[in-house]
């Protein structure tokens, strides 16, 4: 595999460190990502996105759902088994895990759901005022900066 240097890029801008991160981070990942468990990422609207997991064999407190360092890591951890038990198969996987995503610039957890198998974990964008699109009105004659300057 090829590998890249991001060192130019690192020269080369300003505050893009966590994009140069992610790239290389991409890049760097082992071929065999893990499968367990399975999971969907969904657009559920324009700005809204929804994370579902099947955790089959696990309760509401066995899970835990956190955010921290722009991820939200899901981990679970399955309570000591009563070994009198005797399995002829045993098909349902109910061994600990811990899958962690990666967030955007202004994506926020707003809720998690445990239903029917599935940990659904619901997502927000929500992009701030400031970085919104806005209107400039164009005014006639001297701008107030050049006004200003010139007093």
């Amino acid at each position: 595999m090829r590998t890249l240097d991001f060192a130019p890029l690192y020269r080369a801008t300003v505050g893009f460190d966590r994009i140069a991160d992610l790239m290389d981070r991409a890049l760097t990942a082992d071929v065999a990502q893990p499968s367990y468990p399975p999971y969907n990422i969904e657009k559920t609207a324009e700005d809204a996105y929804r994370i579902s997991i099947a955790v089959a064999g696990f309760s509401a407190d066995e899970l835990s759902v956190e955010v921290k360092d722009s991820a939200v890591h899901i981990t679970a951890r399955k309570d000591a088994e009563d070994s009198a038990k005797t399995y002829l198969h045993r098909g349902i996987a109910t061994r600990a895990f811990d899958r962690r995503f990666a967030l955007a610039d202004h994506v926020r957890v707003t809720g998690a759901v445990h239903e029917h198998g599935m940990l659904h974990i619901d997502l927000l964008r929500e992009t701030p005022e400031a970085l919104k699109p806005r209107r400039i009105e164009i005014g006639r004659g001297v701008s107030s900066t050049m006004a200003a300057i010139e007093a």
